[in-house]
């Protein structure tokens, strides 16, 4: 039974924009960085298999992270995340960062 889970999963899995099969996107997904966590998620954004991501996620009860899309802090999907020291007087606006295509000469045929 563990078997089946493990190839359903990955056939999901494998069809994600974040897997590179190097982990070279790692640190965008579990970084303090809103840089970092608006980045992943416009990596998300355009991924066909987000919404699978985010329920897998969920069912396993992952602590932190980006996943399909949302931020995931002690198991809870989140908003935002505050950075550190003291919080501003008033809001900050929202971080959005558009993708880059990689130019097809770079992509391993």
């Amino acid at each position: 039974m563990l078997e089946l889970l493990i190839e359903t999963e990955d056939e999901w899995n494998v069809a994600g924009r974040c897997n590179d099969n190097n982990g070279t996107l790692t640190h965008l997904f579990f970084s303090d960085s809103t840089n970092h966590q608006a980045r992943a998620k416009a990596i998300c954004a355009k991924c066909s298999v987000s919404t699978q991501c985010l329920e897998a996620a969920l069912t396993r009860k992952e602590l932190w992270g980006i996943w399909g899309g949302e931020l995931i802090e002690n198991g809870r999907i989140m908003v935002g995340k505050r950075g550190r020291g003291r919080p501003p007087k008033g809001p900050r606006p929202v971080v959005e960062i558009n993708e880059v295509p990689i130019p097809p000469e770079l992509i391993p045929a």
